[in-house]
């Protein structure tokens, strides 16, 4: 297995970012088995530690002490036993300070590479290329039915420790980011005009993520920007009897990154410096819905939905099943995902598998791991 080459690195990356491109894209991979059987979705559910990638704000709604780790063999397809994915979480609530704190290590392995000369292939060294993140994070209640929550971040990169050809420096990179949460559970909800009441069922969860300077790998004229990205959720509860009841999620994401700029003026971006430009994260938010015609950015929004169905009193055992669907212009990641999940006394075990509808796709027969335990929560 040592017989790799680098591209894999660079390969990998668009796997999970649209057609607008940024550095670090492993930070929008979904951590949790739970919510990856439900098709990625999750932004207004939230209601375990992985409320910390999902929607910080979420974690004002949970109680007690949580534990969770996650790992997954990352794009199978490869056939690369050490490119991996892991997530390491912890969450408390903090009754006397009115919230609760979280924390969260993402580690993507992403194997070893041989470096050769530039002439032949003589092998020079070898080398590990990997990434991690270390998040904390804090959601509290502003009122009985709306939380916030705000996370920050450090990020580091390593893909290499040399620059590619005569470049100075190295394919290391360090920086940092924050993420803004909001989760609105009311206690009754009617729809006018239908006069529909879905009582305290329903949730609406946006979250606001990656939001830091650019990465910078070897000078700041070729940094990247971060995968800046906004999701908006929406959630349904329902239960059938004390013995039943099930989850409905729908997810909208849409990454909020601005490349490339008429600098000019004449009306075409052809220069390397206009091609490799990027508005700064406190800007993009707005000029990365402008940069194409109203329909085109409609369309580069991933949409996701998802069902869970637990049944036990208290839950025992969860089937999942969701859809994950990206324009075949922006992206083109489209596939069914499936999991399930058994909770006994404070211990849980969930996975998930992803089914692509390209076959031997990267992603495809993806499977995800979570072991979680929970204790001292209070029950409803």
């Amino acid at each position: 297995m040592l017989k790799k080459i680098y591209f894999v690195i660079l390969f990998s990356f668009p796997l999970f970012a649209q057609v607008k491109t940024s550095a670090v894209p492993f930070l929008l991979i979904g951590p949790n088995s739970r919510m990856s059987g439900m098709g990625e979705a999750g932004t207004a559910l939230a209601d375990d530690a992985s409320a910390l990638f999902w929607n910080p704000a979420g974690l004002a709604q949970l109680t007690g002490t949580e534990v969770s780790i996650t790992h997954s063999s990352w794009l199978p397809q490869f056939q690369m036993k050490d490119l991996f994915y892991s997530y390491l979480n912890y969450r408390k609530d903090l009754p006397d300070l009115g919230g609760t704190f979280a924390t969260s290590i993402t580690y993507l392995n992403l194997g070893e590479f041989i470096r050769t000369d530039e002439t032949g292939p003589e092998e020079i060294e070898r080398f590990k290329s990997f990434e991690y993140a270390i998040t904390v994070g804090y959601g509290t209640k502003v009122t009985d039915a709306l939380s916030l929550g705000l996370n920050a971040r450090f990020i580091n990169s390593r893909l290499a420790p040399f620059g590619a050809g005569q470049e100075k420096g190295s394919g290391i990179a360090y920086d940092w980011s924050f993420d803004l949460g909001l989760l609105y559970r009311p206690q009754n909800l009617i729809i006018p005009l239908i006069d529909l009441d879905l009582e305290d069922n329903f949730s609406l969860g946006m979250n606001l993520s990656n939001l830091g300077p650019t990465v910078t790998y070897i000078d700041e004229d070729q940094a990247d920007p971060l995968p800046t990205n906004l999701r908006l959720g929406f959630g349904y509860q329902a239960e059938f009897d004390d013995y039943n009841m099930m989850n409905v999620v729908l997810d909208f994401s849409k990454l909020l990154v601005q490349s490339g700029k008429d600098l000019d003026g004449n009306g075409i971006i052809e220069t390397d410096r206009e091609r490799d430009y990027n508005d700064p994260f406190y800007k993009a938010i707005i000029t990365s819905w402008m940069d194409d015609p109203k329909s085109e950015e409609l369309r580069s929004i991933i949409s996701s939905i998802g069902i869970e169905y637990w049944y036990g009193n208290p839950k025992l055992i969860a089937l999942r099943a969701g859809y994950f669907y990206e324009d075949p212009d922006f992206g083109n990641r489209r596939f069914k995902t499936f999991g399930a999940g058994i909770r006994w006394d404070i211990y849980g075990f969930d996975f998930s598998y992803i089914a692509t509808e390209e076959e031997k796709h990267p992603l495809s027969d993806t499977l995800r791991f979570t072991l979680s335990i929970l204790w001292d929560a209070i029950k409803p």
